[in-house]
């Protein structure tokens, strides 16, 4: 290695680290989708402990929702991680509702997480890492690191036992809370656990893809394709046009 390769190596690893930064960016919403996350539950949970009534809770909990999506939509800005907070809270508040325990708001978003532990888990013992579904497109790779990328689906791996993990130790700890636990309790312990291990989990898989080859770019290869095969006709209509001029030369010679 001479001294010039250094600064090179240098700067594709912090350009790998900052596509890497900027794909779990987009994936997982940043700074705003956490509040967008966050927030609907932590206003439920304000609202219960001060007065316990559960309907007015609730509503202020959609309502909140509902106008996070509103605002995404006046920004003309991705709203679906706004959406999947208004479809979890509308659960939430369908089973609170059902039932009359203000516990049951939170239930499906348990359900949820323990279900997304257990797909983490079981698409990595299959050989097909669920973090690698997801980041796939956005690293628009697709699915060339099953077959072509071998350490890139090691790294998506690890960072798919890591997010399984996390998420079953949240549940281990929610679960029980739920069965003995009062609402308030429970509620403050969820939105503390929020935050924290999503973060977690953000972090190893940086970790993970940051060390990893970088990704095959499907699409640009398809492009690189399209215009190969584009440039190859042009040269066969070209090659058939001359051969055209050249047989029209001999007949009017031989006329």
């Amino acid at each position: 290695m001479t001294s010039l390769d250094k600064p090179t190596e240098d700067t594709s690893a912090d350009d790998a680290r900052a596509v890497t930064e900027a794909a779990l960016f987009e994936a997982f919403g940043g700074v705003r989708g956490m509040v967008e996350t966050v927030l609907p539950g932590l206003l439920f949970v304000t609202i219960f402990t001060i007065n316990k009534d559960l309907h007015w809770s609730a509503i202020a909990a959609l309502a909140v929702s509902l106008l996070l999506v509103v605002v995404r939509l006046a920004m003309r800005t991705t709203v679906k991680h706004a959406f999947s907070g208004v479809f979890g809270v509308a659960f939430g508040v369908v089973f609170a509702m059902m039932t009359g325990n203000a516990k049951d708001f939170y239930l499906p978003g348990m359900l949820y997480t323990l279900g997304l532990a257990l797909a983490y888990i079981v698409t990595t013992l299959c050989g097909v890492p669920l973090i690698g579904l997801i980041l796939g497109p956005v690293f628009k790779e697709n699915l060339s690191w099953r077959t072509r990328n071998p350490g890139r689906k090691k790294a998506y791996a690890k960072a798919s036992w890591a997010w399984g993990l996390i998420l079953l130790a949240k549940c281990a700890i929610l679960f029980p809370l739920y069965w003995w636990a009062n609402t308030a309790q429970l509620g403050w312990v969820l939105v503390a656990l929020k935050i924290p291990p999503f973060l977690l989990a953000v972090w190893l898989t940086w970790v993970f893809l940051a060390k990893a080859p970088a990704p095959i770019d499907v699409f640009a290869e398809m492009e690189a394709e399209e215009q190969a095969e584009k440039e190859r006709k042009a040269a066969l209509t070209a090659e058939r046009a001359e051969q055209g001029e050249a047989a029209g030369g001999r007949h009017r010679r031989e006329a």
